[in-house]
């Protein structure tokens, strides 16, 4: 095999909440996770060594080592843990913003996971790659399939929901850019009383389960009600769409890109004139089932 190339999608959270912290000072959440089209494109070619090139809209990224990357590092894991000694040029090409909240990181590394195994024949269970994911990072597992999936514990005990029927999406991004380590700052500002018992997961799991559409009211994010603490930048952006009339945004996982769900049939254009308006840089894309996002 001469090469391998596939896409590596975002993601949104449809609901997450935080249970409190478990004993090993984790956070135990819920969450229903949605792949969505915009999407990295990873290209891997034969090589003696492990290498990556960054191509797009990679930002800080191309200035750090690739050691500090999480494509190059699922690699190397992956080589390892098959006990082989064959490498692999890494091309990735980032059109997901870095540090958003839309998961670009872990998807970037499942893709790369996804395509080494083809590219290197290896002969390895679907527990065992799903172990080997786990170990690069929550998300990752999720993105080994992608579609609409239901997260428990740290965010890596997953259950397969069905498909989300096509809903378009209008992502809008922050211009200011994001701290190293704004998901810890995130984490940190929450207290008891923003725990919250999975309920409202449930909720929207079980519709989906039903075959029921999914409402604006069924999203829910548990890091909006800190966002103006931390990020008061983001959170005026966030307070200023909400009054377009158009439904309410909600956070793409822990920000400080958000999102709004856009009604079946409802064309984007108005909402994104309306987003542009607020000299706000918005994207119209849609969700994507399993299939589509493998």
């Amino acid at each position: 095999m001469t090469k391998v190339s596939l896409q590596a999608p975002a993601k949104i959270n449809l609901t997450l909440e935080v249970l409190g912290k478990r004993p090993e000072g984790y956070h135990e959440i819920r969450s229903v996770m949605q792949t969505i089209a915009l999407a990295d494109r990873v290209t891997l070619t034969p090589a003696d060594e492990i290498s990556l090139a960054l191509r797009g809209a990679a930002g800080p990224l191309a200035e750090e080592p690739p050691a500090t990357n999480l494509a190059f590092r699922a690699a190397q894991l992956l080589r390892r843990r098959a006990g082989i000694h064959s490498g692999a040029q890494i091309e990735l090409h980032k059109n997901i913003a870095i540090a958003t909240g839309l998961g670009g990181g872990s998807s970037d590394a499942a893709a790369t996971l996804r395509g080494l195994r083809e590219l290197w024949q290896l002969d390895i269970s679907d527990k065992e790659f799903s172990a080997i994911a786990a170990e690069l990072g929550t998300d990752v597992p999720f993105f080994l399939r992608g579609g609409t999936a239901l997260a428990a514990g740290r965010g890596d005990e997953l259950e397969t929901l069905p498909d989300l029927p096509t809903r378009t999406i209008c992502l809008v991004f922050s211009d200011h850019p994001a701290t190293p380590d704004k998901t810890a700052r995130m984490y940190a500002a929450l207290h008891p009383e923003h725990h919250t018992d999975g309920a409202r997961t449930e909720r929207l799991a079980g519709g989906l389960r039903a075959g029921e559409p999914v409402r604006n009211e069924d999203l829910y994010n548990v890091f909006e009600t800190i966002l103006p603490e931390v990020d008061p930048a983001a959170a005026e952006t966030f307070s200023q769409a909400a009054t377009l009339g158009f439904g309410q945004p909600h956070l793409c996982g822990s920000g400080p890109a958000f999102f709004l769900l856009l009604e079946p049939e409802q064309p984007a254009r108005p909402l994104l004139d309306a987003l542009e308006r607020l000299d706000v840089r918005a994207a119209e894309t849609r969700t994507l089932s399993a299939a589509e996002a493998g």
